[in-house]
């Protein structure tokens, strides 16, 4: 199995680095794991609607050309579907049974994902209304997509 995440924009906290490092290791055992940063898009502080949806499809052409086509494809988005960490791992689960190997989480810039992007999503999860840093967001998808692989093996990490 090969779990993909493409986000925008580099990490710049050692922590959050050495967060997804440890995953990373843990993620070893059960899937090839990546993660491939794109280069976010320079806008000045105030944009208008024009300008916005400029910089998100320059960002979302940037995201698109790191997804294969037989790519199962989770873009983060705010209005996504919400799961609980077992339904996520169940999700996961289901999908490997059915011949999806390779699994790619998108998590976009700061002003989220183009439409293009979302299109190209096979589905689009939520994790909660919260507004998180995004390099925040992908110590915390790490740590679920490393929980789901615990779940699903019936280990006790989840309790």
């Amino acid at each position: 199995m090969n779990i993909k995440l493409v986000v925008v924009g580099k990490l710049k906290e050692k922590y959050f680095a050495a967060a997804i490092a440890e995953y990373r290791k843990r993620l070893s055992r059960f899937c090839k794991f990546s993660l491939v940063e794109v280069r976010d898009e320079k806008a000045p502080e105030s944009l208008s609607i024009a300008e916005m949806e400029q910089v998100m499809g320059k960002e979302g052409e940037r995201i698109l050309d790191k997804v294969g086509d037989r790519e199962y494809v989770f873009a983060l988005a705010i209005n996504g579907q919400q799961l609980t960490s077992e339904e996520f791992a169940q999700q996961i689960k289901g999908l490997t049974t059915y011949g999806h190997s390779d699994l790619t989480f998108i998590i976009g810039g700061s002003l989220g994902l183009s439409p293009a992007v979302l299109q190209r999503a096979d589905a689009e999860l939520s994790f909660g209304k919260f507004t998180l840093p995004h390099q925040l967001m992908r110590v915390v998808l790490c740590e679920q997509i490393y929980r789901a692989f615990m779940i699903n093996s019936n280990s006790p990490y989840h309790k």
